[in-house]
Order: C-alpha cells, then sequence, then structure tokens
C-alpha cells in the first residue's frame, strides 16, 4: 500500500494557499474555500492510499477547481492564484486518470 504524497502535497499546497489568501488580503472566503477543498482532497488522498482504484472523491474535487479557478483565471487573466490552481488541478485529474489505467 503506497501512500498517495503527490495527493496529500496537493491538498496541503490548497489548504496553505486558502491560509495565505486569507493573511494577506483579508479573504474570509479564500480561507473557508481553501480549508475545504484541502480536507476534501486531503480524504481524497487517504482513500487513493487505501485503495489505489478510489479515485472518485480525489477527482471530483480536482475537476471542480479546475473549473471554478479557470474560469476565475479567465475573467483576471492572473496567473497567482487562479491560474496556478486550475493548472495544478487539471495536473492532478491527469495524473487520477492515469492510475485508472
Amino acid at each position: 500500500m503506497a501512500i498517495d504524497w503527490i495527493g496529500f502535497a496537493y491538498a496541503a499546497l490548497l489548504a496553505v494557499g486558502g491560509v495565505v489568501g486569507y493573511t494577506h488580503k483579508g479573504s474570509k472566503i479564500s480561507l473557508a474555500a481553501g480549508l475545504t477543498f484541502g480536507s476534501v482532497a486531503g480524504y481524497g488522498a487517504y482513500c487513493v492510499t487505501r485503495d489505489p482504484k478510489n479515485v472518485k472523491i480525489s477527482l471530483f474535487s480536482a475537476f471542480l477547481l479546475t473549473i471554478i479557478m479557470g474560469m476565475r483565471f479567465k475573467r483576471s487573466k492572473k496567473l497567482m492564484p487562479a491560474g496556478l490552481v486550475a493548472c495544478l488541478s487539471l495536473l492532478m485529474i491527469l495524473r487520477l486518470v492515469f492510475m485508472l489505467m
């Protein structure tokens, strides 16, 4: 049983990003979204650790973030944070799909 280190790192990055958004801009929405998506992604990484074929939760959270942050990036044209999170989430989707093959 291999630990999904990449999934846990992705989850930690989301949570830390929410905290940083809150400390720099005072955005409570960034804090709530970062901690929520970080927790869901962390649980998804735990599920993948237990069963490498159980990617539903990780895939769902990465897909949702790709859509949301992709739309924010398209609207704002700012790479940080929307573009970065959208790209990382898309990479997570690709990784999870390849895990299923």
